[in-house]
This record gives structure tokens, sequence and C-alpha cells, in this order.
């Protein structure tokens, strides 16, 4: 589910340093993290999964910070985060754009200087992420996927910084990427909603089964185990698909 793990970010200039997404409580990850930012003023979150948010108090009260997030359950500090924000920290500023979807509360963190995003789990370093229903709502996320694909053509954003998974120097590319596969995904569950139809069931398909069931058929190039994540998905198409 995180692929090589959470990617922390330490975000420094002169002796200031802001870290995005501390990650789980693993204390050795905690220790590296700490040794790499110098004077750390603030901790960011892209969104409060515990894979990036569990460790996010007890990183900021060893260093005497506070976490400023968009869910404001997982603040510590008076300060907020929302679309249109900037964060500065020395000479960096860190432009905070809204991108629900994955989650209702998931931010993205432009950084000009770098011609980089920080994207969280809104697009990761390889495959394809979950739109975790019901907190997570599919036609947000195309919205979402559109508004960074247009901020990173504007602004000459080329590299993606993701929440998991390595790098990716084509921001644009990849983004076509995703765009391109979440529509195609749901065709095939348009597609697999019309073979469930014609098929006879003389009891039915239980409301409950019907996620499950589009799932094997959709997501058959997928290995099982990531089938619940999967699942979240199927969900947020199917809710999609009832509102369109």
């Amino acid at each position: 589910m995180t692929l090589d793990g959470t990617n922390t970010w330490v975000l420094s200039s002169g002796e200031k340093s802001l870290v995005i997404d501390p990650g789980p409580t693993i204390d050795s990850h905690l220790d590296a993290v700490s040794a790499v930012g110098q004077d750390v003023v603030g901790v960011l979150l892209t969104h409060h999964h515990a894979d990036h948010a569990e460790a996010a108090r007890d990183f900021a009260e060893r260093h005497g910070c506070g976490v400023r997030a968009l869910d404001p359950a997982y603040r510590l500090g008076s300060e907020g985060l929302a679309g249109g924000d900037v964060v500065p920290v020395g000479d960096l500023e860190v432009h905070v754009v809204a991108t629900p979807g994955h989650t209702a509360d998931s931010l993205c963190f432009v950084v000009p200087s770098e011609s980089a995003v920080l994207t969280g789990d809104t697009v990761l370093g390889r495959g394809t992420t979950v739109v975790a229903h019901p907190d997570g709502e599919l036609g947000a996320y195309l919205s979402s996927l559109d508004r960074l694909h247009a901020l990173c053509s504007s602004r000459g954003i080329t590299s993606v910084w993701p929440g998991h998974g390595p790098v990716i120097d084509d921001a644009l590319g990849a983004l076509d990427y995703y765009i391109a596969h979440r529509q195609s995904r749901l065709d095939q569950v348009r597609d697999a909603m019309s073979t469930l139809a014609a098929q006879p069931h003389p009891e039915g398909i239980a409301t409950d089964e019907l996620p499950r069931r589009v799932v094997e058929m959709v997501y058959s190039d997928v290995d099982p185990v990531l089938w619940g994540a999967a699942e979240l998905s199927v969900r947020a198409q199917l809710a999609y698909l009832a509102s369109h």
C-alpha cells in the first residue's frame, strides 16, 4: 500500500526547515528526519492518513513547532492550512493547492524555486492512487488532477515529489497518464455494470456485493492483495456514475 514506504520531505533554506508528512511513528525514521532538518520551524501535512500524519504531533513537540493541516483535528497550534496559503521558510516559498479527492483534506505543495510539486497521495511515484471512498470523492479528484495539470503547465512545474515512490521528472506526462487512466477505469466500470446487468441473477446481486464483483472484473490486472483498496475506488466510481 505504501510502495517503498512514506516519503518525508525536508525543505530547508539557510538554517530553517519545514518537514512535510513525518509519517508513521518509527523512531529511527524520525531521528533521521531530525538529523536532516536544522531548525525545524513547522510541519505540514498533505492529508490525515496515518502513514503520513501519525507522528506529526510528537515530531513537532520534539522540535517545539506547530503542525499545519487542513483538518483541524491534526493541527498543533493555532494556524491552519488551506489552498492559496503561502508558507515561507528562509528564502523558499511553499504554495498550498487544494486537491481533494484521495481524501477530502488532501493538499499539494508547490515549491516554485524548485519547479516541483509535492503531491502526497494525489499522485504517486509509481502506479496510481486510491480514491478513499467515502471520504474521497471521484468528481473532486478528477477536478484536482485538472487543476494540477493547469498549474504545472502555467507555472512550468516539471517535477513531482510524491508521498510514495520515486520522484517523477515529467509532471505533465504523469498527470496526462493519471487523467487518462481514471477515464479508462470509468469506462471499464460502465462495461462491467452492463455485463453484470445482462447476466441472469435469480436472486439478484446484493448491493454490498456489487463493488467486489466489479473489482474482480475491472481490476483483474491488479494483485489481489490490493483489491481491498481497489474496492474503495470502485465504490467512489459507482457513486460518481450514479450522480452523472
